[in-house]
């Protein structure tokens, strides 16, 4: 439907406005944030008690948030499950939710909070954003009341939701987004009828924004970059560390550049959980990045990226991922093994010599690689490594993974274990693989945990190669794919 005339008019000059002020970069923030939790997340308490304990965190989260705006950033992510906490029943988490109406409502809490229903915590992140003349990026929780009339109502009464919202530099609340790819353990919250693909435009860019576990499929992530075209997305998560593949920093910074997108990704900070790893990351890799698992200290980065990546002269070219492995003989193949990373079974072949071609196979999928080490470890392995199938205990999802890696020991039954630490760095290394898929994304990680951007780069036929030798001993170098289109029915979606 055509809207009246006069609408049209608002938003063509609405649209002038930000094109006149639109600028070629800006300054982000995120903030990994250590939460403070509740005593007995599986205890209900009251009200005030629920508010008592979020203030403490946004007092924490305010300090950042004005610290940031000092440094001049125009917008700063925070951390899912960053005001209140994890691991709560779905009674116990209801004293912490508030009703987060429609960003249509035109609404900024912080001047006008008693237009709707009492909601302290929105109104208190809006004060921060229009105090501090910043765009304040939070993860809440949202409920809304149903009856019997919907057939999918829970019994309670009520759907509960992981929310993100989005104030602006006003205070006015202009994104929100309910997680549509709930982890296994939230059970406290409810699934979305449908997938919301949900952005705005600002003068830097447009946005999107996603949370944690989505980023893993393809609705809303893949939908909100290859068909709304979104310049950046704003990422809070709670993301548990699992090498060697899906460390935060390793497979954000990774994602970003499968993409070609940036990604401020803002993780909370629990080292007893595995919980570290933040950053904002752009098509060309790491801009600023943290990874601490020593410390209880939380870390505010900031960063200057491009506004509008894909009109930036540097923006990376398309790849065709299979285009140079299908081109190409297989190397030697032989003495393969199966290892196991966490239950995911693996085809590798033991890296034997201090150079050298291998390829290995795993059903549709061949992975080749080409390297020179330079102070090979006699009490080090490294294996390349190929993987093929569904991934996951309950949501079943499909992989496919290329990878140069370290084993824990000496053992070959240790191949796909964490480690965290090498000694053998590479002269050159060059992996590639037959992947059956547009979305793959390219990681290399370091000795530490530590990423190497600049270091490695992604060439149009799909090669994933070292520009020069490694400044770090390697832990892994991976070509992470995923074949959305293989899932399988998500077991647990329809259910209330």
């Amino acid at each position: 439907m055509v809207p009246p005339r006069p609408v049209v008019h608002a938003a063509v000059f609405a649209l002038a406005a930000l094109q006149a002020l639109a600028s070629d970069t800006f300054i982000a923030a995120v903030y990994e944030h250590a939460v403070i939790l509740p005593r007995a997340a599986h205890k209900t308490v009251s009200p005030e008690d629920a508010l008592a304990l979020m203030n403490r965190n946004m007092d924490i989260l305010e300090g950042a948030i004005r610290e940031a705006a000092q440094q001049g950033a125009r917008i700063i992510v925070t951390p899912e499950d960053g005001i209140y906490g994890w691991v709560f029943t779905r009674e116990a988490i209801y004293p912490y939710l508030e009703d987060i109406p429609d960003p249509e409502v035109n609404w900024i809490p912080c001047t006008d909070p008693t237009r709707f229903a009492p909601a302290p915590v929105l109104e208190r992140l809006s004060c921060m954003a229009r105090n501090n003349s910043i765009y304040v990026v939070a993860n809440i929780g949202d409920k809304k009341s149903c009856n019997s009339s919907d057939p999918n109502c829970p019994s309670d009464g009520r759907y509960q939701y992981n929310t993100n919202v989005v104030f602006d530099s006003e205070g006015k609340l202009v994104a929100r987004y309910h997680k549509y790819n709930l982890f296994r353990q939230e059970t406290q919250f409810n699934y979305p009828k449908e997938p919301e693909a949900v952005t705005f435009e600002t003068p830097f860019g447009k946005f999107g924004i996603f949370t944690c576990f989505d980023i893993l499929f393809r609705e809303p992530a893949v939908v909100l970059v290859s068909e709304l075209q979104v310049d950046t997305v704003l990422f809070p998560t709670a993301w548990m560390n699992v090498l060697p593949f899906l460390t935060a920093v390793e497979f954000h910074s990774a994602w970003a550049m499968g993409m070609r997108v940036n990604l401020l990704s803002a993780n909370t900070h629990n080292i007893r959980m595995s919980m570290t790893g933040s950053g904002l990351f752009t098509p060309g890799g790491a801009a600023a990045y943290y990874y601490n698992s020593e410390t209880e200290e939380g870390r505010l980065l900031v960063a200057e990226l491009s506004a509008r990546p894909r009109l930036s002269p540097t923006y990376p070219p398309a790849v065709n991922w299979s285009s140079y492995a299908t081109s190409v003989k297989n190397f030697t193949e032989d003495n393969t093994f199966l290892g196991a990373v966490r239950r995911d079974i693996f085809t590798f072949s033991e890296l034997k010599h201090e150079d050298g071609n291998y390829t290995v196979c795993q059903k549709d999928l061949c992975c080749h690689l080409t390297y020179r080490m330079s102070n090979k470890n006699n009490d080090e392995i490294y294996v390349l490594g190929a993987f093929d199938g569904l991934h996951g205990s309950v949501i079943k999802y499909h992989w496919q993974v290329c990878t140069l890696l370290k084993c824990r020991s000496t053992d070959l039954s240790t191949c796909g274990q964490p480690v965290e630490t090498a000694q053998t760095k590479f002269d050159m290394f060059s992996l590639s693989g037959t992947f059956g898929t547009n979305y793959v994304f390219p990681e290399v990680l370091y000795s530490g945990v530590q990423l190497a951007p600049g270091e490695f780069e992604v060439l149009p036929d799909g090669r994933l190669e070292s520009k020069n030798s490694t400044s770090k001993p390697l832990l892994t170098a991976t070509l992470f794919g995923r074949c959305y289109e293989k899932d399988l029915k998500h077991p647990l979606r329809n259910s209330p």
